[in-house]
């Protein structure tokens, strides 16, 4: 499998840390504006079994 290929979607949350995250902010940015995330482990069974 090549780095490329996706394997399944995951449900993530940004770890946002001390700092209020502003009223403007749109989910498309997600990805660049957190260096870090939560994965949900309870939104999917699969996913579930795969990631832990």
């Amino acid at each position: 499998m090549s780095k490329a290929e996706l394997l399944r979607g995951a449900h993530l949350m940004g770890v946002a840390g001390e700092e209020m995250i502003p009223r403007d902010f749109r989910y498309t940015n997600t990805l660049d504006a957190f260096q870090a995330f939560y994965v949900n482990k309870y939104v999917d069974h699969q996913a579930h079994e795969l990631a832990f």
